[in-house]
């Protein structure tokens, strides 16, 4: 049997309130990644899981009856990005050497959430 790996890292980005994005982080559960908000306030995220985020329970744990809820989060981190700072989040995940290799990348910046993956090929220009 295969088993599905995934590597998960973001660059650092500056939020205005670091306290008040380390509640919000401990507010939902990232499965096995890791998170950090230094002191002088730069956001971090990695770890060898997917980049999914649930809702988490009383007791700390994920809430999977609430689903993923990665853009509900992201939607609310865009609001504590200091200006011009940017949040990049790349996820790939693979089965070995199979096909296909899954990847995925959230960008937060200027209040929004961008996603891309690898599942809209475009044509090359000559």
């Amino acid at each position: 049997m295969a088993t599905l790996q995934a590597a998960t890292t973001s660059t650092g980005a500056i939020v205005s309130d670091p306290q008040a994005v380390r509640e919000l982080c401990e507010s939902y559960c990232f499965g096995t990644l890791d998170w950090e908000v230094t002191e002088d306030g730069e956001l971090t995220i990695w770890g060898y899981d997917d980049f999914e985020v649930y809702d988490a329970r009383e007791n700390g744990l994920l809430d999977y009856e609430s689903g993923i809820v990665t853009h509900e989060f992201l939607r609310e981190l865009a609001d504590h990005l200091e200006v011009d700072e940017e949040l990049d989040i790349q996820t790939a995940r693979f089965t070995k050497c199979r096909f296909p290799v899954l990847a995925k990348r959230y960008v937060v910046r200027d209040s929004e959430v961008l996603h891309a993956d690898l599942s809209s090929p475009e044509p090359i220009g000559r």
